[in-house]
């Protein structure tokens, strides 16, 4: 009995505690507290030279190429190149057997050797039976024979000439030699072969790579834009835009080549909108290939002044570039801007922003457009920005 009760009181005093627990929790309630303002880093957009270029993609192209062709018939005799060489200008790359043509060159020798004789007799009939018809000792029909002779044999003379001519210039056909300094490709026949026989008779083909084109495209928009600047700054329209070009290839960083624009198409490609333009490009080393894919950076010749952010303060969505600013209550907006060029690691903004605004440089994966932010405005950040 006594037991009994000693637990019914135990019982009772744990529903006193318990009712007082949940009682106090209801007096005092639960109070929401909002999390901190997201710390980024602002800075103002600075002023500094920026120099307008525009980039480009295009491609290599030898300045001159030439199909090395069998110009005379005959069984190929020698091959004097290892292929892929660079060989020099008049250097013998194919023989073709010349012994028959080297003795049509002495038959045709000897014909005009038979042609200047014949001329040099019937000349001094001809002058011998003049002197006698004077002297009334030959006929006029004697003098007009040797007349005929003469002129007969001196166009025989002129035809031996240009046969000897053509001989020696089909000799000369028997040894295919380089243009121009350049890199010949892989032989197309092998020694034994008989070529010449057709105008197909392709051998090898030569390159000269050392200066290299380089060709690209502008579009109409961007060329009516260099075209009024040219004539803002009193240049005359419509010549080829005196700027530097700045070529790089696939592997490397930067733009490390110097060429020069040399050509401009006269119309534009109305299917495309494009104007195709041509640099020439130094390639001494012989290490530029024609086909390759090459970037290129074209910058005007002077510079004027503009407003520069960091390149890590700028994103990229579907509308466009954009950065985060910070208006005077704290509060993130995102600023839709117009990129100029790029100058080191900053852009030239060239709409979109003013001196005066407060530009998102670090942090901006924190910051929520229409959200407050805490903003460090700190002077490392104008060291970091500078250019």
């Amino acid at each position: 009995m006594c037991a009994h009760r000693v637990l019914s009181l135990r019982k009772s005093l744990f529903l006193i505690v318990l009712s007082g627990l949940m009682l106090s929790a209801c007096e005092s309630g639960n109070s929401y507290k909002p999390p901190p303002a997201a710390r980024v880093t602002v800075a103002h957009p600075l002023m500094g030279e920026v120099t307008d270029a525009m980039e480009f993609t295009g491609n290599t192209q030898a300045i001159y190429t030439v199909k090395l062709r069998a110009r005379v018939e005959g069984y190929l005799d020698k091959v004097l190149f290892r292929e892929g060489d660079i060989v020099e200008e008049g250097k013998t790359l194919f023989v073709i057997q010349p012994e028959s043509y080297i003795a049509k060159a002495k038959e045709a020798e000897a014909n005009l050797l038979s042609a200047k004789a014949k001329s040099m007799h019937s000349e001094t009939e001809f002058k011998r039976f003049t002197l006698l018809m004077k002297q009334d000792a030959a006929a006029q029909t004697d003098v007009d024979h040797w007349l005929y002779e003469r002129d007969a044999n001196r166009a025989d003379v002129m035809g031996a000439e240009a046969q000897l001519a053509i001989a020696k210039l089909n000799l000369s056909y028997t040894q295919v030699k380089a243009p121009f300094h350049g890199k010949v490709s892989r032989r197309y026949y092998d020694p034994g072969n008989v070529v010449g026989h057709s105008e197909e008779t392709v051998l090898a083909e030569i390159n000269k790579i050392d200066p290299i084109y380089v060709y690209f495209t502008i579009s109409e928009r961007d060329l009516l834009r260099i075209r009024q600047s040219q004539s803002d700054r009193g240049e005359a329209v419509g010549a080829p835009p005196r700027v530097p070009i700045q070529v790089g290839l696939a592997n490397e960083t930067g733009y490390p080549h110097q060429a020069t624009l040399d050509y401009t198409d006269i119309q534009v490609d109305p299917t495309t909108g494009t104007l195709q333009l041509r640099a020439t490009l130094a390639n001494p080393s012989n290490n530029i290939f024609p086909g390759l894919f090459v970037r290129i950076r074209a910058e005007r010749p002077f510079k004027r002044q503009g407003l520069l952010v960091p390149e890590d303060a700028v994103a990229f969505d579907q509308a466009g570039a954009y950065v985060l600013v910070v208006d005077d209550q704290d509060v993130v907006s995102r600023r839709a801007i117009t990129l100029g060029p790029q100058v080191n690691k900053q852009f030239a903004i060239e709409s979109g922003l003013d001196a005066g605004d407060w530009v998102i440089v670090n942090g901006q994966m924190r910051a929520i457009p229409g959200k407050k932010v805490s903003p460090d405005k700190g002077a490392e950040v104008k060291e970091s920005v500078t250019p």
